[in-house]
């Protein structure tokens, strides 16, 4: 099927810094091909801002092959944009109209500043992970994969936790800028394998705790952090993280 070329607004976040306040600019951009991925769309218009002699916008991206996560905007009221179970990078033209406009925001949270424009700080989620997203194993020559026996069940379990990317996109779309889907898949794709034994407790306590101190709001289960999801991860994770937590709390003063 042939797409006809497009010629959009895009009304887009400008802010020079996190201490600085910003405001939407409105740009006119023409000819853009239907096929194109939005952030080529970008790409286009920072081109015509750089001939110009104005500042391009900044935004992250990096694979470009959605698995990255970097590619974190809000599109016309949406983490990612109007597909769902897609990224950014994923996003193609073909999903607007000729003449459209098209309002384009940075993630809002207080875990994630901006930097600049549609660019965000999100190493709180780097330092979450460092607290306890690890496991302890002895060096060596790699086992056979088949080494250590795992349930099917729980195989998939992990499998379809650790497919998320870190994007950020749950925080953006709780209301009350929440981690808890982020924090729980990470909790659940360990806990759910016998490597992550060891540290189990511990994790998700440090985990919890480092999500409190990074200014992550409280989970109140609305499941907008599941619906906008590029990787679709579930829900049921933040029940299992409630119940690891719990848990871990209880064996904690066990030991008191």
């Amino acid at each position: 099927m042939e797409h006809k070329n497009l010629n959009l607004t895009l009304k887009i976040w400008r802010q020079k810094n996190s201490k600085e306040a910003g405001n939407f600019v409105s740009y006119k951009v023409s000819d853009i091909s239907a096929d194109m991925s939005f952030l080529e769309m970008i790409d286009v218009l920072n081109e015509h801002l750089i001939n110009a002699g104005d500042e391009p916008v900044a935004f992250d991206h990096d694979c470009r092959e959605g698995i990255c996560g970097m590619c974190s905007m809000y599109i016309n009221g949406r983490a990612h944009g109007p597909w769902q179970g897609t990224t950014t990078c994923q996003l193609h033209m073909r999903a607007f109209n000729d003449g459209e406009t098209i309002t384009i925001e940075p993630w809002r949270a207080k875990g994630f500043p901006v930097i600049k424009d549609l660019t965000v700080d999100r190493t709180a989620f780097d330092r979450i992970i460092a607290s306890g997203g690890f496991v302890s194993v002895n060096t060596g020559n790699a086992k056979d994969a088949n080494n250590i026996p795992v349930p099917k069940d729980d195989a998939d379990k992990a499998f379809a936790a650790a497919a998320c990317i870190g994007c950020g996109a749950c925080v953006a779309a709780c209301k009350n800028a929440s981690a808890m889907l982020f924090v729980s898949a990470k909790v659940s794709q360990l806990a759910l394998l016998p490597q992550g034994q060891i540290e189990r407790e511990t994790r998700v306590l440090n985990m919890v705790s480092q999500m409190d101190a990074e200014g992550f709001g409280s989970c109140t289960n609305t499941g907008a952090c599941e619906a906008e999801c590029p990787k679709e991860i579930s829900i049921e994770n933040i029940a299992r993280l409630n119940r690891e937590y719990f848990m871990a709390n209880l064996k904690k003063k066990d030991y008191l």
